[in-house]
C-alpha cells in the first residue's frame, strides 16, 4: 500500500530540519527516475511559483485620522483614485486603476512606490458633516504614516492560460503584449511546470486558509479567486487546457517587498500589477506525486486569436514548445515570448524552499476546499427601455 502523510507529520520535519523540500522544476527530474510511490517516501514539500501580471489585484489602506477629521468621499493618491466607500478614512486602490493625467501611472505603481519608502501625495475631499467638519486635505503619505497596508487580490495566479496570437493585418495591443499582425509573434503568460495550480489540478491541497508566499511576505489563500472555473477541458494528464481556477490572496505590504510587487504599464491598454506568488505543496500521497512530477512537455493550453472576434481557437501547444521559443500555428513557425517572468518564478520558488527547510514557514490545510463543477456566466446586453 503507497505511503499516506499528514500535514502534522510533514510539519514536524520541517521543525526538526528533516523534510525534504523541492521546487517542482527538481522533481519533475526526479520523477524521470523514481515512480510516485518513491516520491512519497523521498519527498514531504514541493514549492511552485509564478511572478506575472495579475490586473485583479490592489491595496487596502487606512491613513488615519486628521484634527479635525474628515469623512473622505472623493480619494486620489498621486493623482489615482481610490475607492472611498469604505469608511471615513478606509480605501481601497486597485492595481489597474490610473491617473487620467497620466495613464501609464496607476495603483500598482501608487503600492510600489509607497513599497519603496517613497512619498506619496494624498488628496481627499468630504462635505462636511458634524463629526467629520473638515472638507478637504492635502498633505503627504508613506508606508510608515499609514496604518493598516493590506493587500488584497480578488484573482491571481490562473491555473492555466491562452496563448495569445494575431492573424489580423493590423498590430494589436492587449494586456498579453503587443500582437504584430500575420501570425509573426505568440505571447503566453503560466510557468508551465512551476506553476501553484497546475500542480494540483484538483486542487485537494490548496484552498481556503492555505498559507503561501506573497509578494516576498507570508499570505493566505481566502477565497477562490473570481472567474474560477472548474469545468474547462482538460488533457490525457489532467491538466486544464485554458485558464481555469484562480485564487483569491491576503497579505500585510509592510512585510512585502517591491522586488515582488512591480507596477506596469502595457502600451494601449492600461496598468498592471506584477504579483510574485509561491504555493507549496505538500506530498501527501502518490496521487500528489504524481501530479507536482509534470512537466512541461505534458502542460498543454490553447492558441488563441486575438485579433478576431472571438477569440476563435487556432491550436493547442504545449510548454516545452511554448519555452523552445517557437510553435507552429498553421503551418506556420511562429515565435513565443513570456509576458510572465520564468527566471522569477524560480527564484520565488527556490526562496521559498529556503524558508521552509529553515523551519521558518509551515504548511497548512485548507479550512474549506473551493467548489466543484464551477462554470462562468457571460454579461448579457439587454435592449434600452423604450417607454
Amino acid at each position: 500500500m503507497s505511503k499516506i502523510k499528514t500535514y502534522a507529520e510533514i510539519n514536524q520535519k520541517l521543525k526538526s530540519g528533516k523534510a525534504v523540500v523541492l521546487t517542482a522544476e527538481e522533481v519533475s527530474k526526479l520523477a524521470q527516475t523514481a515512480s510516485p510511490e518513491e516520491i512519497v517516501e523521498r519527498v514531504d514539500v514541493v514549492t511552485t511559483a509564478t511572478f506575472g501580471a495579475m490586473c485583479s489585484s490592489g491595496a487596502i489602506i487606512n491613513f488615519g485620522h486628521a484634527s479635525p477629521p474628515i469623512r473622505m468621499e472623493k480619494i486620489r493618491l498621486n493623482g489615482v483614485p481610490c475607492y472611498e466607500g469604505l469608511a471615513a478614512v478606509d480605501s481601497y486602490i486597485g492595481a489597474a486603476a490610473c491617473n487620467p493625467d497620466n495613464p501609464e501611472y496607476g495603483g500598482a505603481h501608487v503600492i510600489q512606490d509607497l513599497l519603496e519608502g517613497k512619498d506619496v501625495l494624498l488628496e481627499a475631499w468630504g462635505k462636511g458633516t458634524d463629526c467629520y467638519p473638515r472638507k478637504y486635505i492635502k498633505t503627504k503619505i508613506n508606508i510608515e504614516t499609514i496604518n493598516e497596508f493590506t493587500l488584497f487580490n480578488p484573482r491571481n495566479a490562473y491555473q492555466n492560460y491562452n496563448v495569445a496570437v494575431n492573424t489580423t493585418k493590423k498590430m494589436i495591443h492587449t494586456y498579453m503584449g503587443t500582437l504584430l499582425p500575420n501570425l509573426r509573434n505568440a505571447t503566453y503568460s503560466t510557468s508551465g511546470e512551476l506553476s501553484p495550480l497546475l500542480n494540483d489540478p484538483d486542487l485537494r491541497t490548496i484552498g481556503i486558509g492555505t498559507r503561501i508566499f506573497l509578494g516576498g511576505a507570508q499570505g493566505f489563500v481566502v477565497w477562490n479567486g473570481t472567474q474560477f472555473h472548474t469545468t474547462k477541458p482538460k488533457n490525457e494528464f489532467g491538466v486544464p487546457v485554458t485558464n481555469a481556477a484562480t485564487i483569491s490572496v491576503i497579505g500585510n505590504l509592510k512585510e512585502m517587498s517591491s522586488g515582488y510587487i512591480q507596477g506596469a504599464y502595457y502600451e494601449k491598454y492600461g496598468v498592471s500589477m506584477f504579483v510574485g506568488i509561491g504555493v507549496p505543496i505538500p506530498v501527501l500521497d502518490a496521487d500528489i506525486a504524481r501530479r507536482v512530477s509534470i512537466n512541461n512537455s505534458q502542460i498543454e493550453t490553447s492558441v488563441l486569436d486575438y485579433g478576431t472576434v472571438g477569440q476563435p481557437k487556432l491550436g493547442q501547444v504545449s510548454y516545452e514548445e511554448l519555452q523552445s521559443g517557437f510553435i507552429k500555428i498553421k503551418g506556420k513557425k511562429v515565435r513565443t515570448a513570456p509576458v510572465a517572468s520564468l527566471s522569477k518564478a524560480r527564484e520565488i520558488a527556490g526562496e521559498l524552499k529556503e524558508w521552509l527547510q529553515n523551519g521558518k514557514f509551515e504548511i497548512t490545510q485548507p479550512v474549506q476546499h473551493f467548489p466543484q463543477n464551477t462554470s462562468l456566466n457571460s454579461l448579457k446586453e439587454t435592449e434600452a427601455d423604450n417607454d
